[in-house]
């Protein structure tokens, strides 16, 4: 199964050493994570992070993840359970810092800092986001466990998913606030059949309606979902870069405000339009050809 994984394309794989790992299982599975990782020369261009989740730090078993994987130049982050307060990830910070000194040195010819990616799965970490995303400079994301935090709240996940409306609101806002990369979503836990593919399609266009810029899968089935779903459509791009070519010339005009189908656009709207077109190119679409197509656009 580990080697399988490498055969996916993805943002990110991580490999789970907390929930899905039995506390008798706990050693094996580390050791086993850490003979795989060490095996791989490189990582696979389809995959653009790997990452470990790790126990929960209150636990007695993350100092030993930390201690057997950290060190490791595949681990490209450090997912981290239950991260209530800041004090979780400063701990977390300090023991990478300790563990792989060299990928956290600046100096060093091998700096380069494993990033961590925090799960907000309490209604106390709801309530200390900030904290949490000025916690360390390592931080590169959030994401949501709607499980655990149902669980905490005594709520029943809906299809709607409204009793989960302030906490996701609360994530992306307090992700966006402090410039992290990643505001990752709920996962899907329907993924068998016509039925599971349409609960997914759709839990992915809300998210990414919420400002959500990712989603978790639990199965290669959904992968191929969630990243059409959250990449800029065709039109999007195209709508992107007539915005930004009319854009340009008006800037050329003096003018600061403008028309593109008789919708107005103005400086933030020309923003959103410069970000849809760099992610669109990180997704592989071919942005310099619609540049060509639409390269006479002018704004209204």
């Amino acid at each position: 199964m580990l080697t399988k994984s490498l055969g996916l394309a993805s943002d990110n794989i991580t490999y789970d050493l907390e929930d899905s790992v039995t506390p008798a299982a706990k050693p094996a599975a580390r050791a086993a994570l850490r003979q795989h990782l060490l095996d791989l020369p490189s990582r696979p261009p389809s995959v653009s992070e790997l990452a470990v989740r790790i126990n929960a730090v209150s636990t007695p078993y993350a100092l030993d993840d930390l201690a057997a994987l950290a060190p490791l130049p595949r681990v490209d982050a450090v997912v981290l359970p239950k991260a209530n307060a800041a004090r979780d990830l400063t701990f977390l910070a300090d023991a990478l810092r300790h563990l792989a000194p060299e990928r956290h040195d600046p100096s060093s010819p091998r700096y380069d800092p494993v990033r961590i990616v925090a799960l907000v799965e309490s209604a106390r970490a709801v309530t200390d986001l900030r904290e949490i995303c000025a916690a360390t400079p390592l931080l590169s994301g959030l994401i949501f466990a709607a499980e655990d935090f149902a669980l905490d709240l005594s709520l029943t996940r809906t299809l709607g998913l409204s009793e989960f409306l302030y906490a996701r609101s609360a994530i992306v806002t307090a992700a966006r606030a402090a410039g992290l990369p990643s505001a990752i979503d709920l996962v899907c836990t329907s993924y068998k059949g016509e039925e599971g593919l349409a609960r997914l399609d759709e839990e992915c266009r809300g998210g990414k309606a919420m400002g959500f810029n990712g989603k978790q899968c639990i199965h290669p089935s959904q992968v191929e979902t969630v990243q059409r779903l959250f990449a800029p459509s065709e039109k999007e791009a195209e709508w992107a870069v007539r915005c930004i070519i009319a854009d340009e010339k008006a800037a050329k005009a003096g003018r600061g405000a403008w028309t593109l189908d008789g919708t107005m656009i103005d400086a933030p709207v020309a923003g959103k339009a410069r970000a849809i077109v760099d992610k669109a190119r990180r997704c592989g679409m071919d942005v310099d050809a619609l540049r060509d197509k639409w390269r006479d656009q002018e704004p209204e």
